[in-house]
């Protein structure tokens, strides 16, 4: 007989996904609730994949420069072997991680773990990203945030790419990148 966990004080985990463009973001609200968590005494750990080194190596850290420690790490697996015994699990970029990152989350939320993933959730020309559309279809809660684009004032949902360069993932920052809409992102300069 099957007995619904929640009914007998155990753990029900689930998945918050935040998404949008570059600089819409994301990461400070990760942050935000991260820090809310690490107030409320729960125990939690926090990964980025080890590709995203712009601004620190181990830090999670937004363009307006807040920072929380994180651990980088180079495959999605290694999320489930070091977030054991924990209420929640933060996790930024996930669109640079592996075809398994929505397993892991799903896995950890059946744990009874708090997953929070920020990541983008197109490319440059718009497209979905990575693994993110199948995270977003996980997800139990989703939070879209947008930019301002720098042409119109609208808001924004497309990270364009300033420079010519071929292939889905090029890291970079505002020197790269700029916000924009879907129609300014139309427009060549």
């Amino acid at each position: 007989m099957f007995i619904e966990p929640h009914l007998h004080g155990e753990k029900k985990g689930w998945i918050e996904v935040i998404c949008g463009s570059m600089f819409s973001g994301k990461t400070e609200e990760l942050i935000r609730r991260l820090k809310r968590v690490k107030i409320a005494n729960l125990k939690v750990e926090i990964f980025k994949p080890a590709i995203d080194v712009r601004y620190d190596e181990i830090n999670i850290v937004s363009h307006d420069t807040n920072a929380i420690l994180s651990t980088p790490v180079d495959s999605s697996q290694r999320i489930l072997l070091l977030a054991q015994d924990v209420d929640v699990v933060g996790i930024d970029e996930a669109q640079f991680f592996d075809p398994e990152i929505a397993n892991v989350c799903e896995t950890l939320a059946l744990r009874g773990v708090r997953v929070i993933v920020a990541g983008l959730d197109m490319d440059y020309q718009g497209n979905p990203f990575g693994q993110m559309p199948n995270l977003l279809a996980k997800a139990d809660y989703i939070s879209k945030l947008h930019a301002i684009c720098v042409r119109c004032g609208n808001i924004a949902n497309i990270s364009y790419r300033k420079v010519p360069a071929t292939g889905q993932v090029l890291l970079g920052e505002k020197d790269i990148y700029e916000p924009r809409c879907r129609t300014c992102a139309q427009e060549k300069d």
